[in-house]
């Protein structure tokens, strides 16, 4: 019996209601049509460990699946590939995986376990510049590319690098999509965590032009009385 088919008899349909409801899977929402299953995280993190040999050919099976749940377990199997492997052949097959089916990375839980483990781990350490990857897909019309192009620069702001970031951020700092503005916020606020001066030079730029939730995010460790500065700063 295949995955998949194994997958679908872990189906709890009440689960499955609240994700779909969660995940925005309405008619005009980020997540239109999109099918869960409703198989909790830990319970697909252990099955993709007890798959770390499936090749590429059952993956491919599995991330252009129309079930949420299998997508996720395929990104699960190629991070821990990839984490577990020390041949950099490999590493980039994975990498040129993942590119290759970057349509299938389509809702934000599974761009964001995986893009900056595997694409900004990838892009960092072995071709920097490749880069424009990720700048490219900050003008993708689609909205997933987009994210990937500022989570996948995690792995950079881990390493204390953060121009490319702080120009993505610029170039999707008029984004209209609520969950690109929550990706920019999140990694202003990583970068503020580790050097505390740039994200006050970057606020003191752009807080009166950053979309509200952006904002918020980007300040959230910031002290009451800087947040209420650059909250104000908005109005």
């Amino acid at each position: 019996m295949d995955i998949i088919e194994n997958l679908i008899k872990l189906k709890n349909p009440e689960k499955s209601k609240i994700l779909q409801k969660f995940f925005k899977t309405g008619i005009g929402e980020y997540g239109e049509g999109d099918i869960f299953l409703g198989i909790k995280s830990p319970d697909l993190r252990k099955i993709a460990k007890e798959n770390l040999d499936l090749e590429f050919g059952k993956i491919q099976k599995l991330i252009s699946s129309k079930y949420h749940e299998s997508r996720l377990l395929a990104v699960m199997i190629l991070v821990y590939k990839y984490e577990k492997t020390k041949k950099l052949k490999y590493k980039k097959d994975i990498f040129n995986f993942y590119l290759k089916n970057i349509k299938y990375i389509n809702n934000w839980d599974i761009v964001d376990i995986s893009c900056y483990k595997i694409v900004g781990n990838y892009i960092y350490n072995f071709e920097p510049e490749k880069v424009k990857i990720l700048y490219k897909f900050s003008n993708s019309k689609n909205l997933w590319e987009r994210r990937i192009s500022i989570v996948s620069l995690f792995y950079f702001i881990k390493n204390n690098n953060f121009s490319d970031t702080l120009k993505i951020c610029k170039i999707l700092i008029n984004d209209k999509e609520d969950l690109i503005n929550k990706a920019c916020g999140w990694m202003l606020r990583e970068i503020g965590k580790r050097d505390i001066k740039i994200l006050y030079d970057f606020l003191d730029k752009y807080a009166n032009i950053m979309p509200r939730v952006e904002l918020r995010y980007s300040i959230e460790k910031l002290e009451k009385q800087n947040r209420l500065k650059y909250l104000n700063k908005k109005c």
